[in-house]
């Protein structure tokens, strides 16, 4: 159990027959009345999010779960393998777990949210930046440099991002995981 003087990003809450994660909160003390607590929150299981207002010192559940690092292997029709560095088991998970599948790359490092409980994967969390190679992708026009016009490169997983014209094929780039987009060319 813990109260709501113990909420911070990531907190995991068993509420609902479901586990919710804290994405942001914010404690609220008006002027008149009592103090509150309002957070956003993420399930782990659909992936939906939800708004939801607890009074101030409100007791909740909380969720033992433990991040454990895992290592992608490979894709195939039943959904994503990953092997525990650790203890060198594989786990298959679905693609609905995973954030952003289509960064996955062979060999990666990833973290799997597991629950302690029932030892059952909840979500996959890819680092925050990932190097990829980029396989096509059109060639830039001289000249046409003077506004930041951005072309689409496929990448070796197969993802397409928005990359800025001077970055050619056959070039390291840094992705970022969190929204999928370009952060800068890899020297």
């Amino acid at each position: 159990m813990a109260s709501t003087a113990d909420f911070k990003n990531g907190l995991c809450l068993e509420m609902n027959n479901d586990i919710w994660s804290i994405v942001e909160f914010q404690h609220v003390k008006p002027g008149k009345g009592a103090a509150f607590v309002r957070t956003k929150l993420k399930s782990l299981k659909t992936g939906k999010t939800l708004d939801k207002t607890f009074n101030a010192g409100e007791k909740v559940t909380t969720a033992r779960v433990e991040k454990r690092p895992h290592q992608f292997i490979y894709k195939d029709d039943m959904g994503f393998n990953f092997m525990d560095t650790n203890t060198f088991e594989q786990i298959l998970i679905q693609e609905s777990l995973i954030e952003r599948p289509e960064l996955l790359k062979e060999g990666q490092e990833v973290d799997i949210l597991i629950h302690d409980e029932t030892e059952t994967p909840l979500s996959v969390e890819l680092p925050p930046f990932v190097e990829l190679m980029i396989t096509y992708t059109e060639p830039g026009i001289k000249g046409d440099t003077a506004t930041n016009a951005l072309k689409p490169a496929t990448l070796e997983t197969g993802a397409t991002v928005m990359v800025p014209l001077f970055v050619d094929q056959d070039t390291m780039i840094k992705v970022d995981t969190r929204d999928g987009s370009y952060s800068e060319r890899v020297k």
